[in-house]
């Protein structure tokens, strides 16, 4: 009989949709006074390792996952786990699938993937919706696929270019103004329906924690959008929902093979 290891994961967020995130395994769920989750099971070795190897050093809602098995897994199982996480990363969920697209290494790391871009646009459809950061356009071109009468503000010129050239390819561009200017001030001058806020965080982010005085300048973008009564802002899986009073949290997953049970970004609905 193979043997089996006992898994105990604690301090994950009470609004994460933890059966994804943990996977099949029989597991105990249990909330604390402080409205997080802890969850445990009995799961194979190649399981538990797996498990280990895709969410030790993880943040999810501003606390670092802690994750305990008994009997303790050995160096050789970890790194042999470690070795096909990072071979299941490389078939995540990609972002541009056509070809043509342009992007510079910031738009590799940041952008947003296709199948979820198309996600926020059908949530948003039919909405009059600036894109506060437009980036390479990823955001933008969900939105507009979508239906959405599209306001793209992005500062850096090449990646404005880039962003045209992008919705161009998918045959959105008479769909979406792109504005040169800083979205603080341009933001203000405006009004629309909902304001999708995608702060450059990229790769470089802190996994354990993140703030909202680490999204800069986020917050000022946020407070000058005193004519757009929703606002969305895409944040990294390990921001703290707490620093941005009034918000709602959501996890979103990936959907490549890759990475499925990946928390790729959390959207926060503010309104």
């Amino acid at each position: 009989m193979a043997r089996s290891f006992r898994v105990e994961v604690s301090r994950l967020p009470a609004w994460i949709d933890w059966q994804r995130l943990l996977g099949p395994g029989g597991w105990k769920v249990h909330e604390n006074e402080a409205g997080q989750l802890s969850a445990d099971a009995d799961l194979s070795r190649d399981a538990a390792a797996d498990l280990a190897a895709r969410l030790r050093g993880v943040g999810l809602g501003g606390n670092l996952i802690e994750i305990r098995i008994s009997p303790a897994l050995s160096r050789k199982e970890l790194r042999k786990a470690h070795t096909e996480e990072a071979r299941r990363y490389r078939k995540g969920s990609p972002g541009f699938l056509r070809s043509g697209t342009q992007l510079d290494p910031e738009g590799r790391i940041s952008l947003t993937p296709e199948a979820l871009a198309l996600e926020l646009g059908e949530r948003a459809k039919g909405l009059r919706v600036i894109d506060a950061f437009a980036g390479a356009g990823g955001n933008a071109i969900g939105f507009a696929r979508a239906g959405c009468s599209v306001t793209a503000i992005e500062l850096d010129e090449a990646r404005r270019v880039m962003a045209r050239h992008n919705a161009g390819v998918y045959g959105v561009a008479d769909r979406i103004r792109f504005i040169a200017g800083d979205a603080r001030r341009v933001v203000a001058e405006h009004e629309a329906d909902l304001l999708f806020v995608d702060p450059p965080w990229g790769g470089r982010y802190n996994k354990e924690r993140m703030t909202l005085d680490d999204l800069t300048p986020c917050a000022e973008v946020i407070e000058s959008a005193t004519r757009i009564p929703r606002i969305w802002i895409k944040a990294p899986p390990s921001f703290d929902p707490a620093t941005l009073p009034g918000c709602r949290p959501e996890a979103w997953f990936g959907v490549g093979a890759g990475d499925d049970r990946r928390v790729k970004f959390l959207l926060l609905e503010k309104s």
